[in-house]
C-alpha cells in the first residue's frame, strides 16, 4: 500500500511539473529574444503606443523636435503632416464642424485664431491640463490673443511670433551706390519716404525693381498701424487705417517700382533665388526659411536690416488639440514641451521662428547666433530689437477676408493695370457683402 501511495505522489507531481512548463512559453520567448521582436515591449511595461496626428502649415521644421520627443517618449508616435496654410485652416474648420477627419494637433494662424475661438466647443481646453501654471512662460499680449474673454478657456500655446525686419540683396544694393553693411542701410532708409528714394535709385542704376511683391509693401505698412481692419467692436475700418498703405503700394507700382508676383507662388520664389528685385520689407523671423528653400545658392547674397519707421508683427500661431483627438493629454504632454522656452530657441535655430517666450531674448547663446545664409547676420538680435516696437493688434474674427479683398485689388493693380481707386472700392464692396452674411 505505501508503494502504491508512493506512485501516485509522484505521478501528481509529474503532472504539476508539466503544467508549469506549459505555462511559460520558452519557444516563444527564445524566438522573441534571437530576433530582437520588441512589439510588446510597451505592453509589458504597462504603457500603450499612443500615435497622434500632427497637422501643421508652411516651413515649421518641427520634425527635428518630434524626432527628438518620440526618443525621448518611446510610446508616443507622432505623424507631422503640411501644407499651404489656406487649405490647412479651411480643411480644419470643415473638420471640426462636420466632427470628423481632424488631426489631434492642429497649427491655427493667429489671423484666424479668432474664428476658430468661435467653435472652441470643439476643441480641448487647455486649462484643463494645467496650462494657466505656463501662462508666464510667454508674451502677456500673445497669450491672452488664444484666450477667452474671462480667461477660463484656454484654445492653444503660442509658437512664434513676427516682428518684421527687412531682407535684402548686399548685391543689388552695391549695384545701386547704396550701402550693403546692414547698419548703414538701416540708416540710410529710415523712412517710408527714403524707400521710395532707394526705389527710384534701384531702378536707375539697376533696371531692378524695389520689391517684387506688392503685398511685401502693403503687409509691412500695414503691420506697423495700432489698429488694421477692425476695431474691438469689430467695426470695419480699414478706410481710416490702411488706405494710406495702399495708396503708398500702387503708387510705387504704377510708377513701376513694385514687381507682380503674388506671395507664395513659383514666380515668387524665383525671384528670391535670382536677386531680380533690392528687398523684402516687412520680412518676420519665419520667412528666413523660405529664402533658404527658395534660393538655396544666394547665401551670403542675402542681409536683414531694420524697417523704415519702426517693426510690425505679421504672423504667428498656435497649437491646438480640437476634441475629435482621443489622446488629448498626450497631445498636451507634447504642445507643452513643444513651445517651452527650450524648444522656441531650437525652433528659432532651426526654422528661424521667433520665440513667443520673452525669457529666450535674455538669453546669451539666443542673441549670440548669427546665421551665415544671410551674410553673417546677427539676426537673433535683430528680430529681438524688432520685437520691442511691436505694438499689439485686434485682428477680429473677419481679418482674413479683409486681407484677401485688399490682396486681390493689389493683385489687378500690379498685373492687369487696373485703377487703384476702383479695385479699392471693389475690395471693400466685396468684404462688406461678406460681413453681411455673416
Amino acid at each position: 500500500m505505501k508503494k502504491w501511495l508512493l506512485l501516485i505522489v509522484l505521478s501528481m507531481l509529474m503532472v504539476a511539473l508539466v503544467a508549469c512548463s506549459g505555462d511559460g512559453d520558452s519557444t516563444s520567448g527564445d524566438a522573441d529574444e534571437a530576433t530582437g521582436d520588441d512589439t510588446n515591449e510597451t505592453e509589458s511595461s504597462g504603457e500603450e503606443k499612443v500615435e497622434l496626428a500632427f497637422q501643421v502649415f508652411g516651413s515649421t521644421g518641427y520634425q527635428e523636435l518630434i524626432d527628438e520627443y518620440m526618443a525621448e517618449n518611446t510610446n508616443v508616435e507622432i505623424t507631422l503632416s503640411e501644407g499651404e496654410m489656406n487649405d490647412v485652416l479651411n480643411n480644419l474648420f470643415t473638420s471640426i464642424s462636420a466632427g470628423s477627419g481632424s488631426p489631434d494637433i492642429a497649427l491655427i494662424e493667429v489671423g484666424q485664431i479668432e474664428k476658430f475661438k468661435q467653435a472652441q466647443d470643439q476643441f480641448y481646453n487647455l486649462n484643463d491640463y494645467g496650462a494657466e501654471d505656463l501662462s508666464g512662460n510667454f508674451l502677456d499680449w500673445k497669450w491672452q490673443q488664444a484666450q477667452s474673454v474671462d480667461g477660463s478657456f484656454q484654445i492653444g500655446f503660442p509658437t512664434d511670433i513676427g516682428p518684421t525686419t527687412m531682407f535684402y540683396r548686399t548685391d543689388v544694393m552695391e549695384a545701386a551706390g547704396l550701402p550693403s553693411d546692414r547698419d548703414e542701410l538701416s540708416a540710410e532708409i529710415d523712412t517710408w519716404d527714403a524707400y521710395y528714394d532707394a526705389a527710384k535709385t534701384v531702378m536707375e542704376k539697376t533696371g531692378k525693381v524695389m520689391t517684387d511683391s506688392p503685398q511685401m509693401v502693403f503687409n509691412a505698412l500695414r503691420d506697423q498701424q495700432e489698429e488694421q481692419y477692425f476695431n474691438e467692436d469689430d467695426e470695419l475700418i480699414a478706410e481710416e487705417t490702411v488706405k494710406d498703405a495702399y495708396d503708398f503700394t500702387t503708387k510705387m507700382i504704377e510708377e513701376g517700382l513694385i514687381g507682380q508676383n503674388e506671395l507664395w507662388t513659383p514666380e515668387w520664389g524665383t525671384a528670391m533665388a535670382e536677386g531680380s528685385y533690392a528687398v523684402m520689407p516687412g520680412a518676420p523671423g519665419w520667412m528666413v526659411n523660405n529664402v533658404r528653400s527658395n534660393a538655396p545658392d544666394a547665401s551670403g547674397l542675402w542681409d536683414v536690416a531694420q524697417i523704415p519707421e519702426g517693426s510690425g508683427n505679421w504672423g504667428g500661431s498656435f497649437l491646438t488639440i480640437p476634441k475629435e483627438s482621443e489622446h488629448p493629454e498626450e497631445a498636451y504632454e507634447f504642445i507643452s514641451w513643444l513651445t517651452a522656452p527650450e524648444q522656441q530657441l531650437k525652433s528659432f535655430t532651426i526654422a528661424g521662428l521667433f520665440p513667443s517666450t520673452p525669457d529666450v531674448y535674455e538669453d546669451e547663446t539666443f542673441l549670440a547666433a548669427t546665421d551665415e545664409y544671410f551674410n553673417g547676420a546677427p539676426t537673433a538680435q535683430i528680430f529681438a530689437d524688432a520685437a520691442k516696437s511691436v505694438v499689439p493688434v485686434y485682428m477680429g474674427v473677419n481679418y482674413s477676408v479683409v486681407d484677401t479683398e485688399i490682396s486681390t485689388a493689389l493683385a489687378n493693380v500690379a498685373v492687369e493695370g487696373a485703377d487703384p481707386e476702383e479695385e479699392w472700392a471693389g475690395a471693400m464692396e466685396r468684404v462688406k457683402t461678406q460681413l453681411e452674411r455673416q
